[in-house]
């Protein structure tokens, strides 16, 4: 009863701050950092569930199937393009601006991105090197062409998220959120015209899925054209002189960064292993079952995961007691949030699946059933990880992970 009732009472103290816009000291910055992270994870996760439904519809089981194993593929070995970067661009400039070092954040930064760049090149590489392999000998599936599509999304991608991160290290959510908005805007007219004029034609599924790839990556652009013009004007310490970081400084942030990359790695791998295996031995269409079922899920937990994002910058400058209590309150009020929305998700499973993709995809039932625990468990796991990454205590991370 004390935790229900301690709940409460926060409940009640941010809609009182709400209601008179007070947003001053640490808990009025978390609650505005949080309200923007919140509202781009729902843009975002509403954006990609009525994209998803558009395109399963149009592109049908067997050709929804192999555009999501592309992808699935390009993601992952897209995950040599970050390793630890956008955690430590966080954490180490929200702390120098934090000390009002204009200076020493240029420095992590420029540090940051010319490594950025080095591990983009070598995932690209990694791509076009194993295109083949994968697709004509793992797979034994028609999307050498559409992985080749990958070498220009993973740049994108990554700088969009790199540049992301800076602003989340600046602690300006606002500008993210507009991005997302761009993103979906574009993606939800360039990529279902695309197909429109194509779908209809005499060319191969692995034509079609590559087609829609190139698509998505337009959409992308879009939106990383629209952070780089922001940047200019609104991460003001970019314009400073750089206090270039001296080697001892490098090798902190490379041993922050190691437990990172290997937790990376890992979590990618177990993340995308399960459609990698299903990759090989089952059609499409199942692939696109097994899919669309994991995706509202995923877009459910991501929505409720807001605040290990907004929190983050707050945790990497706060200690001891002040650090403590913030962690709890929003553990406590995030694992409230997620029991619900998994009682909600298995409770009408059905009818989701039916309404949103159609009758032709009403196998995915039970997989949504089954993985609406997800729904509780990614949240929480999302605080306890900003916390300990926050505190640089990554190594603990990458072994419990």
């Amino acid at each position: 009863m004390d935790f229900i009732q301690e709940e409460e009472r926060d409940f009640k103290s941010i809609f009182k701050r709400f209601r008179k816009k007070d947003f001053s000291g640490t808990e009025g910055q978390a609650i505005k950092n949080s309200t923007y992270q919140l509202s781009q994870n729902v843009v975002f996760k509403l954006g990609s569930l009525f994209f998803t439904i558009v395109i399963a519809r149009m592109l049908l089981p067997e050709r929804m199937g192999l555009y999501s194993l592309t992808l699935s593929t390009i993601v992952l070995l897209s995950v040599f393009s970050d390793l630890g970067i956008g955690s430590a661009l966080i954490t180490y400039i929200s702390r120098m601006l934090g000390n009002k070092d204009k200076k020493k954040a240029k420095g992590y930064l420029k540090t940051l991105f010319r490594w950025k760049v080095k591990l983009l090149l070598l995932s690209s590489g990694l791509l076009v090197v194993l295109s083949y392999f994968i697709a004509n000998y793992y797979y034994h599936k028609p999307i050498f062409f559409a992985l080749l599509v990958g070498v220009i999304y993973i740049p994108i991608v990554s700088f969009t998220g790199f540049l992301e991160a800076l602003f989340r290290a600046n602690e300006n959510f606002k500008i993210p959120l507009y991005k997302e908005i761009f993103f979906q805007v574009a993606r939800f007219i360039i990529v279902p015209l695309t197909l429109l004029i194509f779908i209809k034609s005499d060319i191969s599924n692995q034509a079609i899925v590559a087609i829609v790839l190139l698509a998505v990556v337009l959409s992308n652009l879009v939106s990383l054209l629209f952070l780089v013009s922001r940047a200019k004007k609104n991460v003001d310490f970019i314009k400073s002189k750089s206090n270039d970081l001296n080697k001892k400084e490098k090798k902190s942030l490379k041993r922050f960064i190691y437990p990172l990359s290997a937790t990376a790695l890992a979590g990618l791998f177990f993340g995308y292993i399960d459609t990698l295996m299903l990759g090989r031995v089952v059609s499409g269409a199942y692939i696109a079952y097994y899919g669309v079922a994991f995706s509202l899920v995923a877009g459910g937990s991501a929505i409720i995961s807001f605040a290990s994002s907004s929190l983050f910058p707050i945790f990497a400058r706060k200690k001891g007691k002040s650090l403590e209590n913030i962690f709890k309150k929003s553990r406590n009020a995030v694992l409230i949030i997620s029991i619900l929305g998994a009682a909600f998700a298995y409770s009408i499973a059905y009818w989701i699946i039916k309404i949103a993709y159609g009758t032709a995809y009403l196998s995915a039932v039970p997989l949504l059933k089954y993985f609406s625990i997800i729904i509780i468990l990614l949240p929480v796991l999302g605080i306890y990880n900003s916390y300990f990454i926050s505190q640089g205590r990554t190594k603990e991370i990458a072994w419990l992970l």
